[in-house]
């Protein structure tokens, strides 16, 4: 027996010495090849599958299986990749190679002549690949295989081939248009059509439209279709113009276009709505600028796209307002550029600024019937939001005006309060249904019966029968709440959710917390639920897998999938709500499911399965779940890498909450050892026990695979806020969690640290305020240091103010700044700068437009003048979180070594002991180690 004991022991050493030598630390130079499923398909009739891998940085490689799982062909570089309907062929791009492209930057190629994308066309049945070089974009019909049209990019002339210049009076372009190639799969034959802008297929096949500015001696300016039955080709306009917004009806019978006809070089253009029927000679114009429908002084929009009701009766258009404008004859020292902001403006200068597009392209509803010849305007300034039907067959719709109430958002946030209206289609006028409420999400009924909404002033779900005029209050008798029950922020608790409606417009299914409930929307049967999960804290959520579905038909097995709050447990069950049984296991387990997709012709199904050390791979099952395959193994090198575990915590805060929170060790972790620790908040974590995160470089936090693979434990508790207080709730539940924590043993509390990002920044410059020495280090990414001066200033990305943000969301203190000025000083971090006794890091960019660059420098500033170690990273031109990858680089490595430092007694870096001086900017980046 001792010598076995001995023996065992050997092993042990061996095996710890083994895992020593094979499992290294992820270090930065392993971002670019760790790879994700960028896209992925099932096949219409499920025999195949499709996913792209894409390292972070690179080129892709898509991979073709036959399922459960042969696979047909790996293709360097392919991606956009769909399958035809008839489940024959894969078509994709093919990217350039990105080390060819780059060189040809650095050789400063123009942009027009770098490598273009090609086109791939995979057969499924004969493994043929076929590439096309020189694409811009291509299309196939949803509904129907064997065709497939594709846009050439322009054609590349020689510069110094003046002769070929000479003979051509034509030259492809973007906005002239580029060769388009029609090709029949099946047969391999190809038409080709010249200066083709636009181009579309009916969605059941039958028909191809495209818009031309023609061949000047050989193919004339217009608007063709090719009848794909019989291969003719339709003329359905002829003229020199402009073209755009082709759309056919469901049939493929009938289309509708835009034209603009005016061939003078005029900056305001007129486009008029064109309409075409099988056996018309041509198109006939419906809508101008001058017809009686158009409002006076109104044009028809160019940007939006005619729509066909799902029965071909109705189409719908958008007219806009006249564009000002400018002056061509004023000299750019004549022009005045100035803001100017009333106090009466419903929405702030810089919010006008911001969706300036936005609003140059905006467009009001019109509707056209067809059988009638008549048009009715639908929308307006006044309303400029209309809701239609899910078919768009119905004779009402539903108008929403926030015109008198949008002032309010500015300090109110949202939901935004509306009058709602039920218009009329056939003469446009329309009815009050409900006046200055506040809705979270309205839904119209699929036959346009009933009206749906959660009302934030009653915090109820309302239906309002548009036939009688009746509203009901749907949840009134119940006790359960359908809102979040865990809101703690001064502003109305969002709903659950609204998963769909049932047998048409008789029933809406809602959810509350954990469960799915039936409502009858006519008041007459009893609210119902459908699912028990309350019981066992079992979140049930419904997985739409048909996107073209109106309503869920209540004899249909359902696909629902399950969370478990107590264990963060996940999977699919199965529930048909006629038979009113319990729902059926399917999958369930200690990981995390999602993005569940179904073959349309078949059973079989994909979706990913994770756990924080299993990347989310592809797993191919059908809808019984009874034989799972993995069909894809994105990163196999991660078995060489000492990678992260997960363990979830509870403790009782300060306040004497019991909370949640999430420690990550390293794979190779030692209780008997005392380990640095850093820990990263921002609200709730807790549900992403299962979550896999890649080693990526950062746009603002700690990567939660790199630092325990470093070494390090990484502790993220949940944190839950009194309102006016959160300074005060993020001290109580991250202290207390921390402390809870140093009880093990294993962790050593002179090397503690903190770190957030945003709300979370703010937090970590609050608790540094408070916590004297207990943290060795801390890195703040765009934090608030000064709520007075933060209150009245302007969230830059979207325009609005940012006082919303202070008194009625995550701010949460509840109040104006002159109606409680000492909570607004309170929870400051600045007014208690000189109580910091942490080593401080910031990253604040000079482009924030969610928290102003200004608040970190208010905090660097003082600390600064206080002699307290600060630093401070400002990326130029780079947003409240990092976008550039070369910059996200960056900031990995520069926290890591002040972490490393400050945690784990590493050298300081040059940047940290001595700075980088200006002129030294971009060319000494100050990584190395200096004495």
């Amino acid at each position: 027996m001792r010598q076995l004991f001995v023996f065992t022991l050997v092993s042990l050493f061996y095996h710890f010495s083994l895992f020593a030598q094979t499992k290294k630390p992820l270090t930065h130079d392993v971002y670019d090849s760790w790879r994700t499923i960028s896209e992925y398909a099932i096949s219409d009739d499920g025999q195949y599958a499709m996913y792209v891998l894409k390292p972070q940085e690179g080129d892709a490689t898509l991979l073709v299986r036959k399922l459960p799982n042969v696979e047909l062909r790996q293709i360097e570089r392919g991606e956009n990749a769909e399958f035809s309907a008839d489940s024959k062929f894969l078509v994709f791009k093919i990217k350039p190679q990105l080390d060819t492209t780059k060189a040809q930057r650095r050789r400063k190629v123009k942009n027009e002549d770098l490598p273009k994308d090609s086109l791939g066309i995979f057969n499924l049945e004969t493994g043929a690949l076929e590439k096309v070089p020189r694409i811009k974009s291509f299309k196939m019909p949803k509904e129907a295989g064997g065709w497939l049209a594709y846009l050439h990019e322009k054609v590349q002339t020689d510069r110094r081939d003046t002769a070929t210049k000479a003979r051509r009076t034509k030259q492809e372009s973007d906005s002239l248009g580029t060769t388009l190639v029609l090709r029949n799969l099946r047969t391999g034959k190809v038409e080709r059509f010249p200066f083709v802008t636009e181009y579309e297929f009916a969605k059941n096949g039958k028909r191809f439209i495209f818009a031309s500015t023609g061949d000047d001696s050989l193919f004339q300016a217009g608007v063709y279709a090719v009848n794909l039955e019989t291969g003719n080709l339709e003329v359905l306009f002829r003229a020199k113009g402009r073209y755009k917004r082709l759309a056919f009806d469901e049939s493929g019978s009938q289309v509708a276009f835009l034209a603009d006809l005016d061939t003078s070089k005029s900056l305001l253009r007129a486009f008029a709505l064109y309409y075409w029927k099988e056996g018309y000679a041509a198109a006939t114009k419906l809508i101008d600028t001058l017809h009686t429908a158009v409002p006076k002084g109104d044009l028809v929009s160019e940007f939006y796209t005619p729509r066909f009701s799902k029965d071909g009766k109705k189409l719908y258009y958008g007219t806009s307002s006249k564009p000002f404008l400018p002056d061509t004859n004023k000299l750019p020292e004549e022009v005045v550029s100035v803001d100017i902001w009333n106090w009466r403006d419903s929405d702030l200068q810089p919010e006008q600024i911001r969706n300036l597009q936005r609003e140059k392209e905006r467009s009001y509803l019109a509707v056209y019937y067809l059988d009638e010849n008549c048009a009715v305007q639908l929308g307006s300034k006044v309303l400029p939001t209309v809701l239609l039907s899910a078919d768009a067959n119905a004779d009402r719709a539903i108008g929403l005006d926030d015109s008198k109430y949008r002032y309010l958002k500015v300090w109110e946030g949202s939901p935004i309060r509306n009058d709602v209206y039920v218009i009329n289609l056939k003469d446009g006028s329309r009815k009050l249904v409900r006046e200055n409420e506040r809705a979270f999400g309205i839904y119209l009924s699929p036959e346009a019966k009933y009206l749906l909404w959660y009302s934030a002033l009653q915090n109820a779900w309302l239906s309002h029968n548009l036939e009688t005029g009746e509203t009901l209050n749907l949840t009134a008798t119940l006790k359960v709440s359908f809102a979040d029950e865990l809101n703690d922020t001064p502003s109305p608790p969002a709903p659950y959710g609204f998963a769909g409606w049932l047998d048409s417009d008789r029933f809406a299914l809602i959810y509350d917390r954990y469960d799915l409930w039936q409502f009858d929307l006519s008041g007459k049967a009893a609210p119902k639920r459908l699912t028990n999960g309350r019981a066992e804290k079992m979140r049930y959520r419904y997985v739409k897998l048909n996107d073209e579905e109106r309503y869920i038909k209540s004899s249909d097995t359902l696909i629902l999938q399950v969370f478990r709050e107590d264990t963060k447990a996940s999977g699919y069950y199965a529930f048909t709500p006629a038979k009113g049984n319990t729902p059926q296991k399917l999958i369930m387990g200690d990981f995390a499911v999602q993005d569940l997709v179904k073959a349309k012709q078949a059973r079989t199904v994909l979706f990913r399965k994770m756990t924080v050390s299993e990347f989310p791979n592809l797993h191919a099952t059908d809808l019984s779940f009874q034989n799972i395959v993995q069909i894809s193994d994105a990163n196999p090198q991660q078995k060489d890498y000492n990678w992260a575990t997960v363990e979830l915590v509870r403790w009782r805060s300060f306040s004497g909450e019991m909370l949640e929170g999430l420690l990550y060790k390293p794979e190779d972790f030692d209780p008997k050892k005392k380990y640095p620790m850093i820990t990263y908040y921002y609200e709730r974590s807790s549900d992403g026990l299962h979550l896999y995160t890649p080693p990526a470089p950062s746009r603002s936090t700690v990567n939660r695979t790199m630092y325990p693979s470093n070494g390090y434990l990484l502790f993220i508790p949940d944190i839950t806020y009194k309102i006016g207080y959160p300074g005060q709730s993020a001290y109580d539940d991250v202290v207390s969690g921390v402390q809870a924590l140093l009880k093990r043993g294993y962790i050593d509390e002179k090397r503690l640290g903190l770190q957030g990002q945003s709300w979370g920044g703010y937090q970590t410059a609050y608790l540094i305020t408070r916590t004297g020495k207990m943290f060795a280090a801390a890195m703040a990414g765009a934090p608030v240091a000064n709520m007075t001066s933060a209150y009245g200033g302007i969230r830059w990305e979207s325009g609005l103010s940012r006082m919303f943000q202070y008194e009625r969301t995550q701010s949460r203190i509840g109040a104006s700044l002159w109606e409680k000025p000492n909570l607004y000083l309170e929870n400051s971090p600045l007014f208690k700068a000189d109580k910091i006794q942490t080593p401080l890091l910031i990253m604040h960019n000079d482009a924030d437009g969610a928290v102003p660059w200004y608040q970190g420098i208010e905090l660097f500033m003082a600390l600064k003048r206080l002699g307290k170690p600060v630093w401070m990273l400002t990326y130029n031109g780079e947003a409240h979180n990092l976008t550039q990858r070369k910059n996200m680089k960056d900031l990995s490595i520069r926290m890591q070594q002040f972490f490393d430092h400050y945690l784990k007694g590493a050298p300081m870096p040059r940047w940290m002991k001595e700075g980088i001086p200006a002129i030294e900017k971009s060319i000494n980046l100050g990584y190395e180690f200096v004495n």
